[in-house]
């Protein structure tokens, strides 16, 4: 089981954490080469996620999800950190004036109805994956929330492909009857078009 196995890894049991390796280094690289696109520093990052699970395993806390779901939440903060940092280097200026290349860049921020609306909409899909089993919700949150494919959700969950599929659209199915009325609120009638 994952939390024994991560309780041995907390208290310096190579083996164990050779096995959580084993077991979930491919679903952490894959997740982490699809956000820094870069295989060398996906590697880096893959090495510094069992870096963390080995010091900070004691952190992990089942009740609040499974093991590769807090492996794929440290991965995606440590690669979202790689990007930030990437982009805060400093970049040479073609122009001797910034100011006026800064002017003509077209604002593309999110106008204040839009903003109000997808907050709503990110409160109503929480409540509605709130309301999934279990099974159902870890497997359309790694799907969709970490960027896993349904082979990589199998694998690092250890269950069938099978299984997951059917998990996955059986949790979909539930979520569009749930999300259905508030989306359609939403939406006004000369955005929707017939095929």
């Amino acid at each position: 089981m994952d939390s024994e196995l991560i309780a041995l890894v907390t208290q310096g049991d190579q083996v164990a954490l050779e096995t959580l390796y084993e077991r979930y280094s491919r679903a952490v690289y894959s997740f982490s080469l699809r956000i820094v696109g870069d295989a060398q520093v996906a590697e880096e990052i893959l090495q510094e996620v069992f870096v963390r699970a080995w010091q900070q395993g004691g952190s992990f806390q089942s009740a609040r999800g499974s093991l590769i779901t807090w492996l794929l939440s440290i991965t995606h903060n440590l690669s979202i950190d790689e990007v930030r940092r990437r982009n805060r280097r400093p970049q040479k200026a073609d122009s001797a004036e910034p100011e006026t290349i800064l002017a003509s860049l077209p604002d593309e921020g999110l106008e204040v109805e839009e903003e109000v609306w997808l907050s709503s909409l990110r409160e109503s899909i929480q409540d509605a994956l709130q309301q999934l089993p279990a099974a159902q919700r870890e497997a359309i949150e790694l799907a969709y929330f970490q960027g896993l494919t349904q082979r990589e959700i199998a694998d690092a969950l250890g269950e069938p492909l099978g299984t997951i599929k059917t998990r996955m659209r059986l949790g979909m199915l539930k979520l569009r009857d749930q999300l259905g009325p508030v989306v359609s609120e939403h939406i006004e009638p000369n955005e929707v078009t017939s095929s």
